[in-house]
Order: structure tokens, then C-alpha cells, then sequence
């Protein structure tokens, strides 16, 4: 989610995310999740886009490697 205030000690997905998103990597966030959390496609960080199960199976199989977090 754009814009998070964590605590010191704990991750900041946001800041992960950009960092990943500045090496030019696709970045599919789980349509599932984001419904279930309440979230629309305004609040994702910039970078990344709604995706869905579908398109990470095809992710999966096509790449060498997959990060999930």
C-alpha cells in the first residue's frame, strides 16, 4: 500500500516494492489479497498492478525465478 507508516523494526513493503519496481521488474499484487484487505487499485504503490492467480501460474512457469512476499 502506498504511502504505509511502519514501525521501526518491521518491513516496509512499500519501500521493497519501489526498490524492486526501479530494476524494471513486473510486479503482479494478488487480486484475492487486495480485495479481501479492502484495497483499490489507487492505494497500490507505484510500479506494481492488480493481477491475479492466473498470471502468476504463467509467471511461474515462465521464469528461472519467482520472489513472493
Amino acid at each position: 500500500m502506498a504511502g504505509q507508516k511502519t514501525p521501526n523494526g518491521f518491513y516496509n513493503l512499500e519501500r521493497m516494492l519501489r526498490a524492486v519496481a526501479a530494476q524494471d521488474a513486473l510486479i503482479g499484487c494478488c487480486g484475492s489479497c487486495l480485495d479481501a484487505r479492502g484495497m483499490c487499485d489507487s492505494q497500490l504503490v507505484q510500479g506494481t498492478r492488480r493481477s491475479d492467480m492466473d498470471e502468476l501460474a504463467d509467471w511461474t512457469l515462465w521464469a528461472d525465478k519467482v520472489i513472493a512476499f
